[in-house]
């Protein structure tokens, strides 16, 4: 059996589209980069870096070749730092070629999502993310693969369904 393939080879394998669902209000509160923008440093992060950056030259590169890729975000109201400091940093993933679009949490109640953050690529293959409560990587293993046709049309229907009622990165205003 072959080895699958790193979480960033999928980027690079995927020939349409590759869109993401976050729905966490916090992530990996041990990143050095949100620590310094929590500690005050609002212009020196190595996620708007285009040159530092491996994620965004990744983002550069898969858009470049015409795959889509999309982020959607569901946040709470109002939003806690972390969500203060991504949204500050999406930036650099819009200038990338990302579309990113945000959506309040209480406008999403009515809609069917899954269990927890996920990237799906090409309608194929869903790569769901596993965090600890207070949103640090699982020890227990950050993702988990499947290309069963159920988890992709829960997924793929979800994020449609957040993409279309979600405010694009430059109209989002935080509250």
């Amino acid at each position: 059996m072959a080895e699958a393939p790193a979480f960033d080879e999928l980027f690079r394998l995927a020939k349409r589209s590759a869109v993401h669902l976050e729905m966490r209000d916090g992530y990996m509160p041990s990143d050095p980069e949100y620590i310094a923008w929590r500690d005050g440093a609002r212009g020196t992060s190595r996620y708007l870096d285009h040159e530092a950056s491996p994620w965004l030259a990744l983002m550069r590169d898969t858009v470049g070749r015409g795959v889509s890729v999309q982020r959607a975000r569901i946040v709470s109201e109002p939003v806690t730092d972390y969500i203060r400091f991504e949204h500050h940093v999406t930036a650099g993933n819009v200038e990338a070629g990302e579309q990113v679009r945000w959506l309040p949490r209480r406008r999403a109640s009515d809609l069917a999502l899954p269990g927890n953050d996920f990237w799906l690529f090409d309608d194929t293959l869903v790569v769901f993310l596993h965090f600890t409560g207070d949103g640090e990587l699982s020890p227990d293993g950050d993702e988990e693969r499947t290309a069963d046709p159920a988890a992709i049309r829960l997924c793929s229907t979800a994020f449609e369904s957040v993409w279309e009622r979600a405010v694009p990165h430059d109209e989002f205003e935080l509250v």
